[in-house]
């Protein structure tokens, strides 16, 4: 009878370590949505504060809304990002012109600028870490 009553407890101890691990499992999977600029949107002299308080992980979204007549989203590495330019050749770097663009983050630095001549210029740029 003792030996059925450790077994027991293992048994327990297993499915509950189970379902530790499932949650934690299912909380890394979980993966968040983030509309860039808040209400104001994809726009000139982004806030800086839109980014404060926010951890970004990869698998993450941004979701990019703005007036396609005048804005879009190019995805580019650090030097284009710091110099406001598209590389002419690159398979890193691409633009979004929906006005409504998602993108979901990869692991480490992820850098969007406004295409638009002089967008850019007025901060209207993203750099993200993503973890």
């Amino acid at each position: 009878m003792a030996a059925r009553g450790r077994g027991s407890a293992t048994c327990g101890a297993l499915a509950a370590g189970a379902l530790v691990l499932l949650s934690l499992l299912a909380g890394a999977a979980a993966k968040t949505t983030y509309i860039v600029g808040d209400d104001a949107g994809w726009s000139k002299n982004l806030k800086a504060s839109w980014l404060a308080g926010k951890t970004f992980y990869a698998g993450d979204v941004l979701v990019f809304k703005y007036d396609k007549a005048w804005h879009d989203v190019s995805v580019v590495g650090g030097k284009g990002y710091q110099r406001c330019q598209l590389p002419k050749h690159s398979d890193h770097s691409w633009v979004l012109r929906t006005g409504n663009d998602a993108v979901t983050l990869r692991r480490g630095n992820n850098y969007f600028i406004c295409g638009q001549p002089g967008h850019c210029q007025n901060n209207m740029k993203l750099h993200v870490n993503a973890l």
